[in-house]
């Protein structure tokens, strides 16, 4: 029988500081040549241990074979510039140092086809990969070639969809999608951004997800924070077309945030990864508070499509907080599992 409330992780957990400086995104590798290759491998099998320590359910690499969760998938293909450089404002918070998009934009060879395989050598649980999304891509780039976001972001969906279909093959059980770009361009969304997001699952068979959430907890992202008001409704402006579209899993944002729970009634019938963990803090929450979140998400989404989760990735933390919390998302879905059971 399939296991109710299965746990996971929205994507990247820590690195070992032997791979890379820890607590910091886009951190440089420490090792060099086949040194970084065997240490990205064996980075991706401590990541493994540490979630299955935890009783995660549903595991992943932890993005231990990038530095970053849109950048390093970009890195691989062509016509995008690396060396010419473009300050921009990334999610219309921050400026960021970004590469130049300067011709046509396509995919030469697969870029986590082989890491995935390996994931999947190490265990038989059910994996999930991530991806950036498309709006979220065009959001960390110069676009010097196409002059339109949307042009862009239908050439990345297409990109997406290509190395998806080899993920799929490699024996990835969910490819998710990450578009934090989602809370912040309502417009853009609902004109093209799910489309393209359609565009990219077209075909697979294995289940798919898509990741909105308010972002790492760095600086940036939590001064935002903010500015929202007391209420975060962002989400509203999304989930109506989300819950239309063929997205079979919508991962989402809920402890500490000021969302509020009711809007996940206007994704009702859709699997929901439901963020029970906050990761803007090194404090750790108590299991009951993990059930508490997901006693209140029980309201709005039934039971054998709710999918405990983190808010967001963990990259930023230390190994020690990010496996407490880890333990924490495990345990207190086991007691609200045993409640359902009773």
């Amino acid at each position: 029988m399939k296991k109710l409330l299965p746990t996971s992780t929205a994507g990247s957990l820590p690195k070992p500081s032997w791979l890379a400086e820890s607590e910091t995104l886009w951190s440089p590798w420490k090792l060099q040549d086949q040194a970084l290759v065997d240490g990205k491998k064996d980075a991706l099998c401590v990541s493994l241990h540490e979630q299955q320590q935890a009783g995660i359910d549903i595991v992943s690499d932890g993005e231990q074979t990038r530095q970053h969760f849109v950048t390093t998938f970009i890195e691989h293909l062509n016509g995008v510039d690396f060396e010419n450089r473009k300050i921009v404002k990334i999610r219309d918070r921050y400026d960021a140092s970004v590469p130049t998009v300067v011709g046509p934009v396509s995919r030469q060879k697969p870029v986590f086809v082989e890491a995935a395989k390996f994931l999947r050598q190490q265990t038989d649980q059910p994996i999930k990969w991530a991806l950036p999304g498309p709006m979220t891509m065009i959001d960390t780039l110069y676009d010097d070639h196409y002059k339109s976001r949307e042009k862009l972001a239908w050439e990345f969906a297409i990109i997406l969809n290509q190395e998806a279909k080899e993920l799929e093959a490699a024996g990835v059980d969910i490819i998710q999608f990450d578009e934090p770009a989602f809370n912040v361009f309502f417009d853009d969304v609902n004109k093209w951004g799910i489309a393209c997001l359609e565009r990219a699952i077209e075909g697979l068979k294995c289940e798919t997800a898509v990741h909105i959430c308010y972002g790492y907890g760095i600086k940036a992202n939590t001064d935002w924070k903010k500015t929202l008001g007391n209420e975060w409704r962002q989400y509203e402006e999304a989930f109506p077309k989300l819950q239309a579209s063929n997205i079979d899993i919508i991962s989402l944002e809920c402890h500490n945030s000021h969302v509020p729970m009711e809007l996940l009634e206007l994704i009702r019938g859709k699997k929901v990864m439901v963020g029970a963990i906050d990761v803007a803090t090194n404090t750790i929450e108590t299991p009951e508070e993990v059930a508490n979140t997901l006693r209140e998400a029980l309201k709005y989404v039934d039971a054998d499509k709710l999918y405990p989760c983190t808010n967001c990735g963990m990259a930023p933390l230390s190994r020690e907080v990010a496996r407490g919390k880890l333990k924490a998302l495990s345990d207190g879905a086991a007691i609200v599992r045993k409640e359902l059971s009773v």
